[in-house]
């Protein structure tokens, strides 16, 4: 795969695809996450029967954390965790990039259920 964020990769099968555990969230807590080398907000993400997971994200640009709580997202839960400070990001919050900079999240349809597997 490339690095380039502007460049479609190679193609991948539909069983590697399939290997990558997307599942629907909702934000139940927000932080300003000040240890953060970038700017970055500590999310507590509920996926229901699967518990509660943490995320780091950088997503300041574009959300205040008033915009956060009660958020659908959709995240990968089967990546590594990565310690960043006293923080460990349990998952990742997936977003699309914007041109001007910065993320913006995916978001669900209201009425996903929390958990449910994306693909």
């Amino acid at each position: 795969m490339r690095n380039n964020l502007n460049i479609v990769s190679d193609n991948v099968d539909l069983d590697t695809f399939l290997s990558l555990d997307i599942r629907i969230g909702k934000i139940i807590k927000a932080e300003v996450f000040g240890q953060a080398r970038k700017p970055a907000y500590k999310l507590w993400i509920d996926f229901g029967d699967l518990g509660i997971k943490q995320s780091s994200a950088q997503i300041t640009a574009h959300y205040r954390l008033d915009d956060l709580t009660d958020r659908l997202v959709a995240c990968v839960m089967n990546c590594p965790g990565k310690q960043v400070g006293d923080f460990n990001s349990e998952v990742l919050v997936l977003g699309s990039a914007v041109n001007a900079g910065g993320v913006l999240l995916l978001k669900p349809d209201d009425g996903s259920e929390l958990g449910s597997r994306v693909f």
